[in-house]
């Protein structure tokens, strides 16, 4: 498998560097009153994800399908409101994809203490919703703006905060110690 050796071949240094807590984003917050079970910290946080050969495939998978099933819109188009997080079916926007994937990733045995969402800065200056799976690899990026799954710090994004792998409900705030264009964000 050449993906995986060449894709998935960071050094365990190329996590997240976490430096605090961060408000969660008001969507999550809504989020969790509605699904209160999604919310809960269910097992300990035992450390990044073993990556093998099969589990890459399997996230591999889960991104392309979601990304290929689901439909972007707006939550202005879907709900005719600013901000909801829910489960897409066939349409959605960024965060929508990002609970997908996590769902389905969660029930193929991955635990969500390394399925966290992640809230970024797009080069635009917009605000995004990625996944990112915590590995023994390093962290990667499931996207619903592309089909490859990326390490965090080969994408043009800037990284805000994400959620905790403790506690689901709870937010950390990232160090983004690339260089980035946009300053003064992190």
């Amino acid at each position: 498998m050449m993906a995986f050796t060449s894709q998935a071949h960071a050094s365990p240094a190329a996590a997240m560097r976490i430096i605090g807590k961060a408000n969660p984003p008001i969507g999550h917050y809504e989020f969790c009153q509605t699904y209160k079970s999604e919310c809960v910290a269910t097992s300990a946080d035992r450390g990044p994800l073993k990556l093998n050969k099969d589990l890459w495939k399997m996230i591999l998978d889960v991104n392309y399908t979601v990304n290929t099933t689901i439909t972007p819109m707006t939550d202005m188009e879907v709900y005719g409101v600013e901000e909801r997080w829910a489960y897409p079916t066939t349409v959605g926007d960024c965060e929508d994809f990002v609970l997908l994937k996590r769902k389905m990733l969660m029930n193929k045995g991955i635990e969500a203490s390394n399925l966290l969402i992640t809230v970024v800065l797009q080069p635009n200056g917009e605000g995004h919703a990625v996944l990112t799976v915590r590995t023994d690899h390093g962290d990667f990026i499931l996207d619903n703006m592309r089909n490859r799954v990326m390490d965090w710090s080969e994408t043009e994004y800037t990284y805000l905060k994400r959620q905790s792998a403790g506690n689901p409900a709870r937010w950390e705030k990232i160090q983004d110690g690339r260089a980035t264009a946009v300053g003064g964000i992190n």
